[in-house]
């Protein structure tokens, strides 16, 4: 058969296998005259990718998750989620950002100018998280800077039992609420500045800049530490964990399921969005960090294995909790049970005589029988006196990392090692919270630089960039700043993330095409997607977003905005009622204003009020065909011939007719 040109996509290419029914593409590209930045080797990019996506969510988020909806029983669906909705998102991606090389606000440019409010909806996510994100690591900081001493401050309440509030709640409560943050009684009390705060504030962005100010060049260097640190610190503690009395319990809560949960369409909900929002997809990050690759990647195989560490991750730190709440919950009982036996010894007439121990087994029936004759008996607080209701008290987020954790590390023993287990676990905390933030704001420095918004050297807009952000995020620093923050942690980034994917998803997958994706993937990776791939983006993916983004407005949409604060007259968390009304409109406003970027983006481009003057995806293709750079090639002789790469320059088919794919086979 003679030599015979196909047309794909409006290019013509050449059919290698003419008549066999199964098309090679044929293209070759000279890379040598891009000058984008790239990883040093495959493990620092590995490492960044699994930096980025294994954050503080996986330590808090994930463990407290798993206590509410049902210990092992919240795994099932969670893997399920796994499987058709994170990795088959994380991996178009990975794929799209390493095809095209340019950040999410040029991606989306070039496959559609229509499309280039998603992209820049993912910079404006990537923005606001790393707004507050940033303040949880200065929260780490502060504490980390008070673990050099000992007796750690957090150990016992100042003023010998002279400070109510202290006394009333417990010291390492008191410390975070009353020494660290200083929180007002409400959101509505801002209070002024924190000064303590807001100089770990500050030093969190110093860092964050320094290891961020040459690209990839600095950042790349620093997450061999920031991304493998957190492992040796969770591996230690795994270690300390597991042999600590209780830990066998806190474990059996975590993995025998309670199997009724499974009819609770909330538990699939919350594993669903934490799947989403653990691997850090539709921030943009994953698509800059892709972009540094080159096209020549096993990016199909990446996404796999970074999806799978993240979630072992997550299982794994869950062990590492669950194996010291467990610790904390006998703790905290046979200190209960034993203040029940104080009272019955000196406060009820002869009970000491009788030799009775207060146990678990009967310290509600000795309540029973003396509880109407003595006031001290009827009124003793048994909140912390059974072990299950101890496990069964969900806590998440900064609560479990200052507070439940801190208070379980004051009785590791020997007791003299607390500023050690204090030193490590704060340490692991920022670092895990340092490699999702270079992740973050690549999602922001690279689509500016790429979409020719910012054209001066990096560096200044790294500082800027860092300088805006900590003098916006001195509103975290105020006296009512963690009020702030669980608005922005609860809203900023997670409803807009389910729908920039969303729309991710369906634009590559039925506007760029999945013919053509799939021609891109076996360029890249020397293989086609299977039908695994083919199903969850064509079906699965989509239609489980949009369930999720169905239970989710009519859960918003069915109860009252409401928030929990600290109240120091009862040295507790207590709920505060709803946001006053300009709180709730900025809970509004942190849901929309991303997600806006995408009609507006496509209404403006439609109508010509801000067209698209860069090169597309479809004009480059055409220009090269133009130029002549593509030629038949037979089945019988492949022709050495040079082609005009898509910068101009010439490169030539190798003699031995080994023909390398170009990169523009999109």
């Amino acid at each position: 058969m003679g030599d015979e040109v196909i047309e794909q996509n409006g290019v013509e290419l050449s059919n290698v296998e003419a008549g066999t029914g199964k098309e090679k593409i044929v293209m070759e590209e000279d890379e040598s005259a891009d000058d984008r930045p790239a990883w040093d080797n495959k493990i620092q990019y590995l490492l960044s990718q699994i930096g980025f996506a294994v954050g503080l969510g996986n330590v808090w988020r994930f463990p407290y998750l798993c206590q509410r909806n049902g210990g092992g029983a919240f795994l099932i669906p969670y893997l399920i989620m796994l499987v058709i909705e994170g990795i088959p998102i994380f991996h178009l991606e990975l794929a799209i950002g390493q095809r095209i090389r340019k950040g999410s606000i040029d991606v989306w440019n070039q496959i559609n100018p229509l499309l280039g409010g998603v992209g820049v909806a993912m910079v404006a996510v990537s923005f606001l998280v790393a707004l507050y994100y940033n303040v949880i690591i200065g929260w780490c900081a502060f504490y980390f800077f008070n673990s050099f001493q000992a007796p750690l401050p957090w150990a016992t309440c100042p003023g010998n039992g002279t400070v109510l509030e202290c006394e009333k709640s417990s010291p390492t409560a008191y410390f975070w609420y009353r020494e660290a943050l200083d929180t007002s009684e409400s959101i509505e009390d801002g209070g002024g500045i924190n000064w303590k705060m807001m100089l770990c504030i500050f030093t969190a962005w110093l860092i964050v800049c320094v290891c961020m100010i040459k690209g990839i060049k600095s950042s790349g260097k620093a997450i061999y530490f920031t991304a493998t640190f957190p492992y040796v610190v969770l591996l230690i503690f795994f270690v300390r964990g597991v042999t600590l009395e209780g830990a066998g319990d806190g474990l059996a809560f975590m993995f025998l399921p309670k199997l009724d949960k499974l009819a609770d369409p909330i538990v699939w909900l919350e594993a669903a969005t934490q799947i989403f929002f653990s691997l850090s997809v539709a921030f943009g990050g994953l698509i800059s960090f892709s972009s540094y690759n080159p096209r020549k990647n096993n990016c199909t195989r990446d996404a796999v294995v970074v999806a799978i560490i993240n979630s072992g991750t997550s299982i794994f730190a869950s062990i590492v909790i669950f194996s010291v709440l467990g610790f904390k919950a006998v703790t905290d009982s046979r200190k209960c049970l034993q203040e029940f036996q104080d009272v019955l010894d000196t406060r009820v007439p002869g009970f000491a005589s009788t030799n009775t121990t207060v146990t678990a087994a009967n310290y509600m029936d000795l309540w029973g029988e003396y509880n109407t004759t003595n006031p001290a008996v009827r009124d003793f607080n048994f909140g912390y006196c059974s072990k299950e209701g101890n496990l069964n008290n969900a806590v998440g987020g900064t609560g479990l990392a200052f507070v439940v954790f801190t208070e379980a590390m004051n009785q590791f023993y020997p007791l003299e090692m607390g500023p050690f287990w204090s030193i490590l676990f704060f340490l692991m905390l920022a670092n895990l919270g340092l490699s999702s933030m270079f992740g973050t704001l690549e999602g922001v420095i690279t689509p500016l630089r790429d979409a020719g918004i910012w054209k001066w050297r990096k560096e200044f807009l790294v500082v800027l960039l860092c300088v805006v952000c900590f003098l916006i995020g001195l509103i975290f620093a105020q006296y009512s700043g963690s009020y702030w923050l669980d608005i922005f942690n609860d809203y900023s980034g997670t409803f807009p993330l389910l729908i920039i994917a969303f729309f991710e998803n369906i634009a590559i997958v039925y506007v760029y095409g999945l013919k053509r994706l799939s021609d891109d993937l076996e360029y890249m990776t020397g293989s086609r997607p299977n039908i695994y791939w083919k199903v969850t983006w064509m079906f699965l993916t989509p239609i489980s977003m949009l369930v999720i983004f169905g239970a989710t407005i009519y859960t918003e949409a069915t109860r009252t905005i409401t928030y929990k604060g600290w109240d120091a007259a009862l040295g507790q968390v207590v709920d505060k009622g709803p946001y006053p009304w300009w709180g709730e409109m900025m809970c509004y406003v942190l849901i929309c204003l991303p997600s806006l970027f995408i009609p507006l983006v496509f209404f403006l481009r439609l109508t010509g009020v801000m067209p698209y003057r860069g090169e597309t995806l479809k004009s480059k293709q055409a220009r090269v065909v133009k130029s002549g750079s593509r030629g038949a090639i037979s089945k019988q002789n492949l022709v050495t011939d040079s082609v005009t790469s898509v910068s101009g320059s010439l490169a030539a088919y190798p003699a031995n007719g080994v023909i390398n794919p170009a990169s523009t086979a999109l």
